[in-house]
């Protein structure tokens, strides 16, 4: 089993930054992918970035040229490095990680909120 710890969330200002971390442990013997998806109130969730092992990275396009995701393949962890936020991006942040493509464990969520 893996369990996978979210950090990082808050609250900031339009402008701001934020870094979201996700650590993986327990049963991890591949990774094949990680990343985060977002959701608000009222609206899908949608894939904001990923990652896999070899460092193909992927970003949904409302977040293209603001949000960076890293991996420390070492530490099992993933970053997710926000910056020029938007009050459009207020969410809660679910980070997974894929040992296959189909298969996906999950974090608990944080929530980034973005005051106007």
């Amino acid at each position: 089993q893996v369990q996978l710890v979210e950090s990082g969330g808050g609250l900031v200002q339009t402008g701001g930054s934020l870094r979201l971390s996700c650590s993986a442990s327990g049963s991890i013997f591949n990774i094949y992918a990680m990343g985060w998806y977002r959701q608000a109130p009222g609206k899908q969730r949608e894939l904001v970035a990923s990652i896999s092992r070899t460092g193909n990275r992927n970003y949904g396009e409302s977040v293209k040229g603001r949000f960076t995701i890293s991996i420390d393949n070492a530490k099992n962890t993933a970053y997710l490095r926000m910056n020029s936020l938007k009050p459009e991006d207020t969410a809660v942040y679910s980070c997974y990680l894929a040992k296959t493509p189909g298969a996906r464990d999950w974090g608990q969520g944080t929530q980034v909120t973005v005051s106007s």
